[in-house]
Order: structure tokens, then sequence, then C-alpha cells
């Protein structure tokens, strides 16, 4: 019986070294890397994404990466976007006969494709939103959770991400066909993993270098070619502060400060979902960030390896 393709995913907080990971593992298996980040699509938002291109080498040694800059900034991407895209990139990579690696810090994204999530897209419909409007954000919640697994927490935020979880998910269950449908895969899950006083080490000696890179240059040139403030606040983290600081609404002081603060938060939150992903019976491999790479590396070959 012929087994089916690996996929080897290596996750893990900010800070802990997945790409670098990732490329020397492709090196070693003949491996292609497609990333899952929900920023790192965009072009021109290099810096405050951590693409770290130069990781990646160069000429005939470049390890190809899929799924970044392949939007424009500004424009939508979501879960279903990235399953779609992910499905393209998989069968490229295994009709060249090469080992699929996907990496990144983008929870939603990492498992909706280890654990196949059934994600729709669905056309804006105007009379069915004006049908929820008697109902309270309450009574949404509960007839989004009546309707199936709940994956994306944040579609629970606001009234307007409520009435758009809702309108997808019952499109879905009229139109069946509209559902993504991943290829068959085994999967290798691996994460990276630091004591907390090292990932907050690490995380401020990024922040400043990223900084000293012209991170505050690239924010300024997204704005200058006439993406809104709004929007560039959006993406969160070092485009909201970066753009607070560069329309004059904070000091340079509050903006590091406040940053540095929310960068720390956000890795907490990608261990929660690792975590969280554990308890719906995802099997993670957890590897100690401070290891040499190639240890790592043999640890995850050993475990990936066929009958393992």
């Amino acid at each position: 019986m012929t087994k089916l393709p690996l996929l080897i995913t290596v996750a893990g907080p900010t800070a802990t070294g997945k790409t670098a990971l990732a490329v020397a593992l492709a090196r070693v298996v003949d491996g292609e890397i497609i990333s899952a980040d929900s920023r790192q699509v965009f072009r021109r938002m290099d810096i405050g994404t951590g693409k770290d291109k130069e990781e990646f080498g160069s000429d005939e040694h470049r390890i190809n990466c899929h799924l970044i800059d392949i939007l424009e900034p500004g424009e939508e991407y979501n879960a279903y976007r990235f399953q779609n895209d992910f499905i393209k990139a998989w069968g490229e990579i295994t009709a060249r006969g090469r080992q699929p690696i996907m990496c990144g810090g983008t929870g939603l994204y990492v498992d909706a494709i280890v654990r196949s999530y059934r994600l729709a897209d669905a056309p804006v419909d105007p009379a069915y939103r004006a049908s929820l409007e008697p109902f309270s954000d309450e009574q949404l919640t509960e007839r989004l959770a009546a309707l199936g697994p709940l994956h994306n927490h944040t579609d629970t935020e606001s009234r307007d991400r409520l009435v758009r979880a809702l309108e997808i998910q019952e499109y879905a269950l009229r139109h069946p066909e509209s559902y993504t449908h991943l290829p068959a895969m085994r999967h290798a899950v691996f994460a990276l993993t630091l004591p907390r006083e090292e990932t907050v080490a690490r995380i401020e000696r990024r922040l400043r270098q990223r900084l000293q890179a012209g991170m505050a240059d690239e924010v300024q040139a997204l704005l200058d070619s006439g993406l809104s403030p709004e929007r560039l606040e959006r993406y969160g983290l070092e485009y909201r502060h970066l753009t607070l600081y560069l329309t004059g609404r904070c000091s340079e002081e509050e903006m590091f400060a406040n940053l540095f603060t929310d960068i720390r938060r956000f890795a907490k939150r990608q261990m929660t979902w690792l975590r969280r992903m554990e308890r719906c019976g995802v099997t993670i491999n957890w590897l100690d960030a401070r290891l040499p790479l190639q240890q790592n590396i043999e640890t995850i070959l050993e475990i990936s390896k066929p009958g393992t």
C-alpha cells in the first residue's frame, strides 16, 4: 500500500528561528517551503513581517518559498484563500518530487491545514444580512456555534465579523461544492520553544534590529503609496504602532514600549494556539530552539521517516 505524501510543519512563537530551521531542513530533504503567515503574503511588507528573504539563499542555491509576496497591501486575505493557495503550492511541489515544508506563525492557517478545516467563501448577501438585524450578538453567536466548529474565535469579536461568519457558514451548507478539499496527506508537526525570558530577550533584540534596518521607512513608504493609516493599523503589531508614531499620535518611546509589549503578548497567543491544537488531538513534537540546527534537523528526520 502506497503511503500518503508527508507534510512537515515547522511552527512556534515569534523569534524562535522557524525560518532558519525550515530553510536548513529544506536543503537536507530537497524541500520547498510554504509560508503560513497572514502578513507575509503582502508585497513591500518585508521588515515588519520578518520575511528574512536572505535566509533562503540566492541564485541556483535558493530555497523556493511559496505564498510570500503574492498580493498588494490592502487586499483581503483569509484562511479560505490560504487553503486554496496552499493546495496549489502543494501540487506544484509534489509534482516536482520535492518535500513540502509548511512554516509560519499564524496559528489559524497552520491549524486549517493540519486539521483539514472545511472552509468556504460566500458572496455578500444584503437580504440575508438584513434578516439578522433583529438578533442580538449572543443569539448570533449561538446560531454560529450550532452550524459547526468555530475555528477562528475572532469571528465573534465584533458584529460585522459575526454576520460575515454566519453568511459564509449558511451559504456553504446550501452549496457544499464551495468547500475547500485538501489533498490527502500525512503530517509531522514540529514547534520550536524557548524559556520565556529567552523569548523576551530575542523579541527585544530583533525589534531593535528591525528598527535599525529601516522598518519605520517601510511603513512610511506604504503610507506614501496611498495606503490609509486605518488600513495599515489593521495589520497589527509593527504596522499599527509605527503608523501611530508616524502620524503623530504617539512618541517614539511610546511606540517602542507598546510594540514590545504587544509582540510579547502575540508570542503568548501563538503558544496558546499550539496548545489548543494539542488538546484537539494534533501531535506536536516540541523542539528546543536553543539547540544547534543540525540537532533539531536530525530529530525531525527521525520522527518523519516512514514507519514512525
